[in-house]
């Protein structure tokens, strides 16, 4: 006879979403400040504890401006990581969004090594955030991040090229930024627990 003893585990895991009930709560949200992107996603806000994966065409298409209100948040009691960030963070900017410096750290690491030092960021559980930047990554790294995220209790931001859209990954929240004359577009490609809305979410763009 199959046991049926591990059916039964898997199904009191919170992490699990099924069909007709609402998606557990898990570790706390922090809403982004963009009504519409909180609306689509099943936490209201960005979830901790769990890998939120922004995909962008390049560089500067709005992608500190659409994090810029829930790092803040964060910021006001927990400290905030940058993992090879692909300009020098400026401080006067960071100051004029309300994030506190001395709780900032900038963390300067060769493309090789920057997945481990994402690594041990998000597991230390001294962090409030992480936001790594990485060109590539593969589905067992990316899995390592989301595992940390989950056992630092920490939000974890990961950026990469658009043109990994269409790779399978285990964040639970991908976006696709857009960059339109004057906005931005912001397609939710996943969200764990809802169903990602089928147009893309439009803001306009702070100079």
């Amino acid at each position: 006879m199959i046991s049926s003893a591990p059916l039964l585990e898997a199904l009191q895991d919170r992490r699990l979403f099924r069909a007709g009930q609402p998606l557990a709560r898990g570790q706390g949200a922090t809403p982004s400040g963009f009504a519409g992107l909180d609306a689509a996603l099943p936490w209201q806000g960005f979830p901790r504890g769990a890998l939120i994966e922004i995909l962008l065409p390049g560089p500067g298409v709005g992608e500190i401006d659409l994090l810029a209100a829930a790092w803040a948040r964060i910021g006001e009691k927990e400290r905030l990581a940058f993992i090879a960030p692909p300009y020098i963070p400026y401080a006067p900017a960071l100051l004029q969004r309300r994030w506190p410096l001395a709780r900032f750290a900038w963390i300067e690491s060769p493309s090789a090594q920057a997945p481990w030092a994402a690594e041990q960021c998000l597991r230390a559980g001294c962090v409030g955030a992480v936001a790594m930047w990485l060109a590539n990554g593969d589905d067992r790294s990316l899995r390592r991040l989301q595992l940390a995220a989950e056992e630092g209790s920490t939000y974890a931001f990961l950026f990469r090229p658009a043109k990994h859209a269409a790779n399978p990954s285990p964040a639970a929240v991908r976006l696709l930024l857009q960059a339109r004359p004057g906005e931005m577009g912001v397609r939710v490609l996943k969200c764990r627990g809802a169903v990602a809305p089928p147009a893309a979410l439009l803001r306009t763009r702070t100079q």
